[in-house]
């Protein structure tokens, strides 16, 4: 009997010790990460990777809704541009601070993720995606037709202004941690609500159901929550690409960004947490270096897609955990 209790003990403190060590290892991992981030301005375009980083943060806000709560949506885009352009209206129009019409834009996304939400989670699969395409279509004909959104020419020569009245944000160095904060602080909140309760009830749902619900919990919830706070991140990266490139634009709502944020995802490595930053460098990149090709460029970045698609279905982050444990 003492052999027995003594060997769950030391099982237990061998599985504690693993865990601390995984966490040290993360700890570290991201500590390296940051400072490269930090670091990159100074040897990379600000602008790309400003880009980059906002289309990550976008890409992150649909993984969590995608990667861990099931749900495909196939209008995303409807909350990114709706930030822009209430960003960019507030900052350009009502005079309001940079931080302000962040704020302004991510709340408006909210809402509307609130609304669409809850209108859409009660379908699943294709019909849920097709519902909030709908929805996606819907905001792209409004910001096509209202006054406030200049039509086919966007609010163009949004200024970048003062954050708090104090720092100028003009200079592309300055406007570049700005933006990594951000990145930081979305891709925190989406790395908090997977490893947290809430989160692995999500799972739960994702993987069966029927039988969360049988356990008595309330899966429409959980599904609206994580619809609402992905939406208010993708809201969030919209808001911060007007400062960026100081316009909001038709591109910002059309069903082709909505297109490109799934394959980021999926590229990357649906369901893992770093799939979507790694998804967004890979995609952005190759429209950078690419776009020379013109219209060509979809059909190549089509055919890459597929090929990951075929060869390594769990993405690049995903077949990289994969084969990183067999080597362990």
């Amino acid at each position: 009997m003492a052999e027995r209790e003594a060997y769950a003990l030391r099982s237990e403190v061998s599985g504690w010790e693993a865990r601390q060590g995984a966490e040290r290892g993360r700890l570290i991992f991201a500590a390296i990460a940051v400072l490269a981030l930090i670091c990159a301005p100074f040897a990379v375009y600000p602008v790309f990777l400003m880009k980059v980083l906002c289309f990550a943060l976008f890409a992150c806000a649909f993984n969590l809704l995608l990667g861990y709560g099931g749900l495909l949506s196939f209008g995303h885009a409807a909350y990114y541009g709706t930030a822009a352009y209430i960003a960019a209206h507030t900052i350009k129009v009502w005079g309001l601070s940079p931080e302000l019409g962040l704020l302004a834009g991510t709340l408006a996304s909210a809402l509307l993720g609130l609304v669409v939400g809850w209108l859409s989670i009660r379908r699943a699969g294709i019909y849920f995606a097709m519902i909030t395409l709908a929805f996606a279509q819907m905001i792209y004909f409004f910001a096509l037709q209202a006054p406030f959104t200049k039509g086919e020419d966007g609010i163009q020569a949004v200024p970048r202004g003062y954050l708090f009245g104090v720092i100028d944000l003009r200079p592309d160095l300055t406007l570049y941690y700005l933006i990594l904060a951000i990145f930081l602080f979305g891709f925190y909140v989406v790395y908090r609500t997977i490893h947290s309760p809430f989160g692995l009830v999500l799972k739960a749902i994702r993987e069966n159901e029927p039988r969360a619900i049988s356990l008595g919990y309330r899966t429409e919830r959980f599904k609206l929550a994580t619809f609402v706070v992905s939406a208010a991140l993708a809201g969030l990266a919209g808001a911060a690409t007007v400062l960026v490139f100081q316009l909001a634009s038709l591109t910002y709502v059309h069903w082709q960004t909505s297109g490109e944020v799934v394959i980021m995802t999926l590229l990357g490595g649906m369901g893992t947490i770093l799939g979507p930053f790694v998804g967004a460098i890979v995609v952005v990149t190759l429209q950078t270096h690419l776009a020379a090709f013109g219209a060509w460029l979809n059909i190549i970045l089509g055919a890459i897609f597929l090929a990951c698609v075929l060869l390594f279905r769990e993405g690049i982050v995903g077949i990289a955990q994969k084969r990183l444990k067999k080597l362990l």
